[in-house]
């Protein structure tokens, strides 16, 4: 690989001078880079593209992620965040980052995403893809959210809740994991179903086939002050309102998001120096 696209996270302190590392030190060994801070926009990508270095944090590789998600540009995250379970190259070590994309000597792991459907008086209104996950959350601050679920057009449950995470493996560790869903091998295929403080002693997380079709529908019966009685959330972005009656299908994205991995260590491994390091940090 010697041809790059660098995107920054310009909020984050420190980025635009790695940013400009990266930059000068592709160029000087024989590449070309190309250096995004902000929103991408991909009429600026250059059709040489083939690798996709982004700064900042797991926030910003997921909204990468969205952004290249047509592109089929595989993705490499420089990490200015906390956890980091994405983004997990870290700022001292980018040089090294360059020399092996440069040599190929590194992995490509196909992620699984997720497709919402947002339909309204039986006709879809919008549909976007997220690689963590899509959450349905309540409108008001004090309100509950009734919902019912359907699973491949039959009917499983009502939920009474704050509001529920449909997750992929790759998102286990996220919201998921902080409600107190499973965590995932992020190659598996299947989604996680998990409500958020539901109202209720026996509900649990549920885990379907990656080929499951989930709907589920607005049953709230008190619209909140502005009108909305829940919002859905893409990768905890791009928040769309949900009334009364509608209905979100999640299910499996045609699409995938490539991530290179250069770290040879198993997922539980990483996942056990991430947690301690969260813990050390809060000490």
């Amino acid at each position: 690989m010697k041809n790059f696209l660098v995107i920054g996270n310009s909020i984050k302190e420190g980025v635009s001078s790695v940013c400009k590392r990266i930059n000068d030190y592709v160029k000087h060994i024989g590449g070309s880079c190309t250096v995004i801070t902000g929103y991408v926009n991909k009429e600026d990508i250059p059709k040489d593209v083939e690798v996709a270095v982004v700064i900042g944090g797991d926030g910003t590789l997921l909204q990468a992620s969205r952004d290249l998600m047509e592109l089929d540009i595989p993705l490499i995250g420089v990490n200015f965040g906390h956890l980091g379970f994405l983004a997990d190259v870290e700022a001292e070590a980018v040089e090294d980052m360059i020399d092996r994309l440069f040599a190929d000597d590194f992995t490509v792991e196909k992620r699984m995403m997720l497709e919402g459907i947002i339909c309204r008086d039986g006709k879809s209104i919008s549909s976007m893809s997220a690689l963590n996950d899509i959450v349905i959350g309540r409108a008001g601050v004090m309100g509950v959210l009734d919902f019912k679920m359907f699973v491949n057009g039959i009917r499983l449950n009502n939920y009474k809740a704050d509001g529920i995470i449909a997750s992929t493996p790759t998102g286990s560790t996220a919201y998921n994991m902080s409600a107190g869903g499973p965590l995932v091998k992020p190659s598996a295929k299947l989604i996680v179903m998990t409500p958020v403080c539901p109202h209720t002693l026996n509900t649990r997380s549920i885990v379907f086939d990656k080929d499951d079709i989930i709907e589920i529908e607005i049953c709230a019966k008190k619209k909140s002050e502005q009108g909305e009685d829940a919002y859905v959330y893409y990768d905890g972005d791009l928040a769309t309102p949900l009334f009364n009656s509608d209905k979100i299908i999640i299910k499996k994205a045609s699409t995938y998001t490539k991530l290179i991995k250069l770290d040879s260590r198993s997922f539980l491994e990483v996942l056990r120096r991430k947690l301690n390091n969260n813990e050390d940090s809060q000490a």
